[in-house]
């Protein structure tokens, strides 16, 4: 083979090598371009991961402002609610009040008007007319202020021991004529054994008359209420219950909302403003208990129960009642300014046995305790000339064992008032109205343990004065 055959056949040979370099070539753009899809793709990803971050920040962006607008909003709507409220506890009171200024001239006519019943057959007729409705106007003047009172979260409690049976004995009274107006019959079924309770006795008796009159305002003419109590662990459960008009069951989640009115008929017979059932869940509620309402519906009766905690001296009342003895009859000193209610008081004190000497001032008080023995001083504490505290501070100074048992009575109802007096040096404290039950029942325990006889005692008759 000459030199020409040799170089061709060199260069054809070198062909496939050439190929093979080629394909290595192509192999190593491919594995770039791939390496580069690949991150193209990354990229691309975390691009749209950052647009969907984006889109979140600006949705929670939005959410907040909405949150933000929202709370301003209610805020908005609180204290609109907060002032209509308050507008209408202002109403409520001013509304009572005005009325209040012609209800007396009024009164006052009535009075007169039946001083001259004679003048014409028919001016009795009037008169009585004239009464009823004065009673009644008064009535709902009354429950306006509570209304307001409950509104403004001005119920204050006079609270100290008292027996459910006097409650509920107050309550039939305030009730008992439109009870007897309406021909109803009443029934009052009350345990045996007494039960008391930490309470507000006039308010306590104003719930259960609020409930009473309830009842025999929906209840027809000859119809029938019944009052069952019965105690249940260390809680009372008192029943009222009638056999009238009934509570539709849409309205007896409503009933004891202020306001709410059940069926009326068009001559709105019944009357009332819808505010004593309100009333009773108030008081309820203040005293630690509950109320509930029951009623198959209408012209199927209905029955209120409420619910009370019973004192912690229930027990001890009922034990000590079973190993009672005789009163014994105690001096007592009186130091009362208000010169009716010393009188009352005297005479009531009187009549159970005991000898009362009555003052009506601080410094005639002092010097009566110091000149005189007593069992018991029984004083006030908002007194002319020196105050309560003054006078018990002075006469616990200057007396000598046995001292006199100490009842301090007052009008103030502030949560500090019965430390202050315990400081000054009284036994007990009664809040006005005093309960007599409670006054009794310390006097009974102060001379129990004085076992004094009888022959130390000064004639009762000649031991009372008037200063």
């Amino acid at each position: 083979m000459n030199n020409d055959g040799k170089a061709r056949a060199g260069k054809f040979a070198s062909v496939p090598a050439v190929q093979v370099l080629h394909e290595q070539e192509v192999a190593a753009l491919r594995a770039t371009i791939d390496q580069l899809l690949a991150m193209i793709a990354s990229h691309s990803a975390n691009d749209n991961q950052s647009a969907a971050f984006a889109q979140l920040v600006r949705q929670l962006q939005a959410a907040n402002e909405h949150l933000v607008l929202a709370t301003f909003g209610a805020q908005d709507r609180q204290a609109a609610a907060e002032a209509a409220n308050l507008r209408q506890t202002e109403f409520l009171s001013m509304l009572a009040h005005e009325l209040r200024n012609p209800l007396q001239p009024m009164a006052m006519a009535n009075e007169l008007l039946g001083k001259i019943t004679d003048l014409h057959p028919t001016v009795a007729t009037v008169h009585g007319v004239y009464a009823r409705q004065m009673t009644h106007m008064v009535r709902l003047v009354d429950d306006l202020l509570d209304a307001s009172r409950v509104n403004s979260g001005k119920v204050v409690l006079q609270l100290a021991p008292v027996v459910l049976s006097d409650i509920i004995a107050d309550a039939v009274e305030i009730s008992r004529p439109g009870i007897e107006r309406r021909y109803q019959q009443l029934q009052v079924r009350l345990p045996a054994a007494a039960l008391v309770l930490d309470g507000d006795k006039v308010r306590l008796a104003q719930m259960f008359s609020n409930l009473l009159i309830n009842a025999s305002k929906f209840t027809h003419e000859y119809g029938r209420i019944e009052i069952n109590a019965r105690r249940v662990g260390n809680t009372v459960t008192v029943e009222v219950s009638d056999d009238g008009a009934g509570i539709q069951p849409e309205l007896q989640p409503f009933i004891f909302d202020l306001f709410t009115q059940g069926f009326r008929s068009l001559d709105r017979a019944q009357g009332g403003l819808g505010i004593g059932l309100s009333l009773v869940r108030t008081i309820a509620q203040l005293h630690g208990g509950t109320v509930s309402v029951t009623s198959a519906g209408s012209a199927q009766g209905s029955m209120f129960s409420v619910t009370l905690p019973l004192s912690a001296s229930t027990d001890q009342r009922a034990n000590a009642a079973a190993q009672a003895v005789p009163a014994v009859p105690c001096k007592i000193l009186l130091i009362e300014d208000n010169h009716d209610a010393n009188d009352i008081l005297t005479m009531l004190l009187e009549r159970d046995g005991h000898s009362v000497t009555s003052c009506f001032d601080g410094p005639s008080g002092l010097r009566a305790g110091l000149s005189q023995s007593f069992d018991l001083v029984l004083c006030d504490i908002g007194l002319p000339g020196m105050d309560g505290y003054q006078v018990v501070s002075a006469l616990r100074a200057a007396l000598d064992e046995p001292r006199p048992c100490f009842v301090a009575t007052t009008g103030y109802s502030d949560s500090d008032q019965p430390d202050r007096a315990s400081e000054a040096g009284f036994d007990h404290y009664l809040v006005k109205p005093v309960s007599l039950p409670a006054l009794t029942r310390i006097i009974a325990a102060h001379a129990s343990q004085l076992r004094i006889p009888s022959q130390r005692r000064d004639d009762p008759t000649a031991s009372q004065k008037k200063y």
